[in-house]
Order: C-alpha cells, then sequence, then structure tokens
C-alpha cells in the first residue's frame, strides 16, 4: 500500500488502481453518546440516561425541562412573584407548594387526589429546588389563600411575560369555547347549552389562542349559560388589549 497525502493507490498484478479521494479524514474524536446528555437543574448538573426501548414516562424529560425553567429564571420569577403570604412557622416553603403543582400539572393529574402518586417521586422534587412534595389537603389549603384577584394578575403577567415577544408581528386571535358538564355543587354551574349532557349544569371554557402557533394566551373559565358570541367578543378584545396593547381589533 502506498500512500501520498489523501490519495491511496494499490499495486495489483494487472496494474495499479487508484481509490477515492478521502476529502475529510476521521479524526480521532470520540463518537457521542446519544443515548445520555446532561442538564443543569436546581439539584446541580445530573447525567440523563435513557433506553430507546423503554416506555416513555410522563417525567422522562423533565431535567431538561427544568434547566430550561432555570436558565430563563421563569421558575423562580414565578416562585417569587405569587401573592401568597404564609407567617406560621409551620407553614410550607412557596417553593414546595408551586413545585408540587406545577409536577402535578405535567403528570397530567386532573384531581388534587392525584397528587399523592408524587410523594413516591425522590427523584424529581429535588431538581426543582424542592425539599418535599405536600399533600393534596395543603396544596388546596394553601392555594385557598391566595386572592382571587391577585392570582389571576400574577398568573396572567407571567403567561403574557413568556408570549409578549411574539406578540409584535401581526396575528389573529382564535377563540374556542368547550362546555364542561359539573356533577355536584360547584360556584358558577349554571344549565346552557350542553349537548352531551341535556339538562346538566356546566361551566363554558372560552380559550383565545394564537391561531396559527395554537399558543394559549389565556382560558376564561364562565357559567354554563355564558357561551354565547357576546361574551366571547367582550373577553376577547380584552385579552387582545392585555398581550399586545397596540393591537386593532376587526
Amino acid at each position: 500500500m502506498i500512500a501520498r497525502g489523501a490519495e491511496s493507490a494499490e499495486t495489483t498484478a494487472m496494474g495499479t488502481e487508484t481509490t477515492s479521494m478521502v476529502v475529510h479524514p476521521e479524526g480521532e474524536q470520540p463518537e457521542v453518546e446519544a443515548w445520555s446528555a446532561v442538564a443543569d437543574t436546581y439539584a446541580g448538573r445530573v447525567h440523563v440516561e435513557w433506553d430507546a426501548t423503554a416506555p416513555v414516562t410522563p417525567f422522562g424529560q423533565l431535567p431538561f425541562f427544568i434547566e430550561y425553567l432555570k436558565q430563563g429564571g421563569l421558575f423562580d420569577g414565578w416562585v417569587a412573584d405569587c401573592p401568597l403570604s404564609l407567617s406560621s412557622p409551620n407553614a410550607p416553603r412557596k417553593r414546595d407548594l408551586l413545585g408540587t403543582v406545577l409536577l402535578s400539572v405535567l403528570a397530567g393529574h386532573r384531581r388534587y387526589a392525584h397528587i399523592t402518586a408524587l410523594r413516591c417521586d425522590p427523584v424529581n422534587p429535588p431538581l426543582l429546588g424542592m425539599r418535599k412534595v405536600l399533600s393534596e389537603d395543603a396544596v388546596r389549603r394553601n392555594l385557598g389563600k391566595i386572592d382571587e384577584m391577585p392570582g389571576l394578575s400574577w398568573l396572567q403577567g407571567h403567561l403574557d411575560y413568556s408570549v409578549a415577544p411574539l406578540l409584535d408581528e401581526p396575528w389573529v386571535l382564535d377563540v374556542d369555547t368547550t362546555i364542561k358538564p359539573l356533577y355536584g355543587e360547584q360556584e358558577g354551574a349554571e344549565l346552557g347549552y350542553n349537548p352531551h349532557k341535556p339538562g346538566r349544569p356546566s361551566h363554558c371554557y372560552h380559550t383565545y389562542m394564537l391561531s396559527n402557533l395554537r399558543l394559549v394566551l389565556s382560558v376564561d373559565v364562565q357559567p354554563g349559560d355564558q357561551h354565547n358570541v357576546k361574551r366571547t367578543v367582550a373577553v376577547g378584545r380584552g385579552c387582545c388589549v392585555a398581550t399586545s396593547p397596540g393591537a386593532s381589533s376587526r
């Protein structure tokens, strides 16, 4: 074998055969491990490994989402601005309370009782800087201490912060109404348009989204008898003004 630079020649009994030219020879860099990565969380840098053949779990990608929250300061700001003041020495930390709610939402929980499933998880709560997962009763009791108007302003303000840079460009507001039948006695349960459960009290969810991105700007929960267009237009116009002061309705 005779090699000159990037070209190699092989001498055989029949003559000389020239192989193709190697433009970029392989280096000695180690191969990237496709089954592992490092995430920077509130518990420090963690090494994450996964099996491509294993079933997907709700929290499989959570360390990377926590890294996003940490790098952007989103979770810290959300906790710091929470309008909840607890003075008792036995009161839970706001970080533990809101972290429990966040983990419950990401797990797809729909009831406070489902929070109990998080208390068996010793891995993910510390990644959010939490000391413990609160019980369903503690979460319900402490969230009930947040006044409605300050609470709405707090949540909507942080939601607007995450989408405001997108609203400098022309965009279209898409509105969707969803009827949610209710069972038992609940605030705002009224008889209204309910095609699946006629005669059953319900709530009406008015959802306001960026049309192309399907990005939710706001959700307004109204009694079941307030599903008409008049109510939607009024709240939608207010949503446009709140998120994009220079917007015009047509």
